[in-house]
């Protein structure tokens, strides 16, 4: 019975949080944007061979990663760095607490909310590129697309548990923000320029699969081989595609780093977030 009522309660506060996004039209306005850059690289993409629309599932999948990996991170870290410190800086969260619910019920709550919304606006944003792969493509063509889209939102949640830990850490807003733009710079932008410098640095020596597993450290690296280095036309496009071992790219190994960078960060929230 408490069980249940726990799961009620964190249910309930999943829906205020995800109707809060709803109601502010954040959720749109997420969608609208994947929806427009979604569609440009689709249509657009190509123009410079001198064709219009989409050539390949595989290049459109590659094209589509390069929108992602900067976006996606970038909007769930903004999205949730404010989920706990926010409700502190506005006292608000003592009131919570004097609820029946306990920190764990309130911060899954508040998670799953936010990760509903991210959920929702990113599925929604890839929707009509999903229509125009299909009749182009037919069935087929909808298989390593749907793929992408799953890796894209599971790569959101990532970078979403990521920012509730910064959140339950830092101490104010201004803080969270700061630190939420500094981590999405160093594994967005910084991350791969570093190993592939220690792998120019040491005249490729150090390379091998010890080494290509540095890449399960960073989620946006998880991202990338589970869309670009399964496809092969295009594996060689990254630059860290030659480290990269065939073993590496398992889909359920891959999924399964994922899901680590989803849970770990929750559960040292969780830690933290103790009276």
């Amino acid at each position: 019975m408490s069980v249940t009522l726990q799961v009620r309660q964190v249910l309930t506060l999943a829906s205020k949080e995800l109707s809060d996004r709803l109601r502010n039209r954040w959720v749109i306005a997420v969608a609208l944007v994947f929806t427009v850059f979604s569609l440009a690289i689709t249509w657009f993409g190509s123009a410079a061979q001198g064709q219009i629309g989409p050539r390949s599932i595989e290049i459109t999948v590659t094209s589509l990663v390069s929108l992602v990996i900067y976006l996606i991170p970038l909007i769930a870290l903004l999205l949730g760095f404010d989920a706990i410190v926010g409700e502190r800086e506005r006292g608000s969260l003592d009131l919570l607490l004097a609820l029946p619910i306990t920190r764990l019920e309130l911060l899954l709550g508040k998670y799953l909310g936010l990760a509903a919304a991210l959920a929702l606006s990113t599925l929604a944003g890839f929707a009509l590129v999903a229509v125009l792969l299909w009749q182009r493509f037919g069935w087929n063509g909808l298989y390593h697309y749907g793929g992408f889209v799953i890796s894209a939102v599971l790569m959101g949640l990532a970078f979403l548990s990521l920012a509730v830990l910064l959140s339950v850490l830092a101490r104010d807003r201004a803080r969270a923000t700061g630190m939420a733009i500094a981590l999405w710079f160093v594994l967005v932008l910084v991350f791969d320029l570093l190993l592939l410098g220690v792998l120019v640095a040491s005249g490729g020596e150090i390379a091998g699969d010890g080494f290509a597993y540095l890449l399960l450290l960073n989620p946006s690296d998880i991202f990338r081989i589970l869309n670009i280095f399964s496809l092969d036309d295009v594996r060689n496009l990254h630059g860290l595609a030659s480290v990269v071992p065939p073993s590496l790219g398992k889909p359920w190994l891959m999924g399964g780093a994922m899901l680590g960078w989803i849970v770990l960060p929750l559960v040292l929230a969780s830690w933290r977030f103790k009276p």
